[in-house]
């Protein structure tokens, strides 16, 4: 049996694949085994013992960092730009598949935010806000600076969506009767909701671990990014460890419900 000699660019590519996953989820991988030290353990290698003592540290009252509040308004904030973005996204993806006057001008307006650097954008919403008489906030400031950053993705992949969207089929459902609402609750709709569905996804997690444009706008309480950055120079025990796998874990818990939601729609549409 003859097997076939591999070149020298296929182990070159192959290192460098082993590379960039060791690169990728080695960090993670650390702070996921830290998490487990045991309750004398610190936050280096070598283990200490094994235990859950720095989750359940999680739950109690710290002398730093304020865990709950922190996730509760990041998860609260990545809500509100999921459905906006989503919402906005979806109306210019409409509005667009048809050409009027000023298109091109509002597309590059629309999508100009993602050149510009974070920092700049949050330190320029921060200032503006102070200096029309607003206090900075999370549910304010914060939320405006994200949408900068949620909303030109959304509206370029629903452009992306709409580029290949055969209109044929509205087409053959007005021809059946239905009125302009019907044929996008019930045919539109249905077909683009996975997308919808992506676009939202890709909003929640844009918003829930962002920190630059979170910086100048969020006002006096932090969300989690922020939290997490200011615990880095106080806690000095693994709990941190432990705070960065329950949120990875709650990230991951979120994309697999999202791509369950995705097959679920997908087969429902095969069925019907």
């Amino acid at each position: 049996m003859s097997h076939e000699k591999r070149s020298l660019e296929f182990w070159v590519l192959s290192a460098f694949f082993v590379l960039f996953v060791l690169f990728l989820y080695g960090p993670l991988s650390a702070i996921v085994i830290l998490s487990f030290q045991g309750e004398n353990g610190g936050l280096t290698f070598p283990l200490n013992g094994l235990s859950l003592h720095w989750f359940a540290n999680l739950f109690e009252r710290q002398a730093v960092g304020d865990f709950g509040g922190s996730f509760r308004r990041s998860f609260l904030l990545g809500a509100m730009v999921m459905i906006v973005t989503v919402v906005v996204s979806l109306l210019a993806g409409l509005a667009f598949r048809r050409r009027f006057l000023g298109a091109t001008a509002l597309f590059y307006l629309a999508v100009a935010s993602l050149v510009v650097p974070s920092i700049i954008i949050s330190l320029g919403i921060g200032v503006l806000f102070q200096q029309i008489g607003l206090r900075p906030s999370w549910y304010g400031s914060a939320f405006g600076a994200h949408l900068t950053w949620t909303l030109p993705f959304g509206v370029l992949i629903m452009f992306a969506v709409f580029n290949r969207f055969s209109p044929s089929y509205e087409e053959a459902a007005r021809d059946l009767g239905a009125s302009s609402w019907q044929t996008f609750a019930h045919v539109l709709l249905p077909m683009i909701a996975p997308s919808l569905i992506g676009v939202g996804l890709f909003g929640f997690t844009l918003s829930y671990d962002e920190f630059a444009r979170t910086l100048m706008t969020a006002g006096t309480f932090n969300t989690l990014p922020l939290e997490i950055y200011g615990m880095t120079t106080n806690v000095t025990t693994p709990v941190l460890y432990a705070l960065g796998t329950v949120t990875t874990l709650f990230s991951f818990l979120v994309i697999a419900a999202t791509l369950g939601i995705i097959v679920w729609l997908g087969r429902r549409r095969t069925r019907g």
